[in-house]
């Protein structure tokens, strides 16, 4: 049985680490998923250890029937990455999980020091 092929990697994705790395980890993500909030401390963890070895590419994946928060979250990552926070602004959603009903992406870009006006143009 073959297992599926996840679509090749390219510059549009958003990757982390070496990206000539001999391994890649590929995380389909939801920012209101509790279980993709649980993995979160575990990929921090592996792309510590291997270091240059690995490379780490998320790409959203919000299920918005279950996780109504999570498409803003997704945008506003990208929002952040158009100013070239996208890392900074994916680990604060994920390291405060409980306030994204509160959907705090406005002071998280205050806080990353973005261009607001920009953000939420973007």
């Amino acid at each position: 049985m073959a297992l599926p092929h996840a679509p090749d990697i390219t510059a549009a994705d958003q990757a982390t680490g070496n990206l000539d790395a001999p391994l890649t980890l590929l995380e389909y993500g939801d920012y209101q998923c509790p279980h993709c909030a649980l993995a979160f401390p575990t990929v921090k963890k592996l792309i510590a250890e291997f270091g240059e070895r690995i490379r780490f590419v998320y790409r959203h994946f919000p299920i918005s029937e279950a996780h109504p928060q999570a498409k803003d979250a997704a945008y506003a990552a990208e929002a952040a990455g158009l100013q070239g926070k996208f890392w900074l602004m994916h680990d604060l959603i994920f390291t405060h999980p409980q306030r994204l009903a509160e959907a705090p992406f406005a002071l998280y870009a205050l806080e990353l020091g973005l261009d607001e006006a920009q953000f939420a143009h973007d």
